[in-house]
């Protein structure tokens, strides 16, 4: 038994080899392997939106320290009753640290999607 083809119309599209190697490009800057999808994509959408969510890893990694500090800090205090001071205020500059970049990051990727 044949799977049937949910698209099943081809189309055919001539280009000249540099025209290809520029599409081969934009596909590498999207982040698309495969050439179908890049092209309908293209031709029924006008455009390929590619995010480099790197800044958004690096502020993932940061609050996992920050959460794993905080997660110390509360078995230190339940354990030992209490924080030092200078604990206190390194974890409030972590979390300052933290949300900067992250309230900026959001609002470039809020800018990007009302495009």
């Amino acid at each position: 038994m044949t799977k049937k083809r949910v698209r099943s119309v081809p189309i055919y599209v001539w280009v000249r080899p540099d025209e290809l190697e520029v599409i081969r490009e934009r596909m590498a800057e999207a982040g698309i392997r495969n050439m179908s999808a890049y092209i309908r994509k293209m031709a029924l959408g006008g455009y390929v939106l590619h995010v480099d969510l790197e800044p958004v890893k690096e502020l993932v990694s940061l609050q996992r320290r920050c959460a794993n500090n905080l997660n110390q800090a509360a078995i230190h205090a339940n354990s030992y009753g209490g924080l030092y001071p200078d604990e206190l205020k390194r974890l409030q500059k972590d979390y300052a640290d933290l949300w900067g970049p992250l309230s900026d990051l959001l609002a470039q990727l809020a800018a990007i999607v009302t495009m």
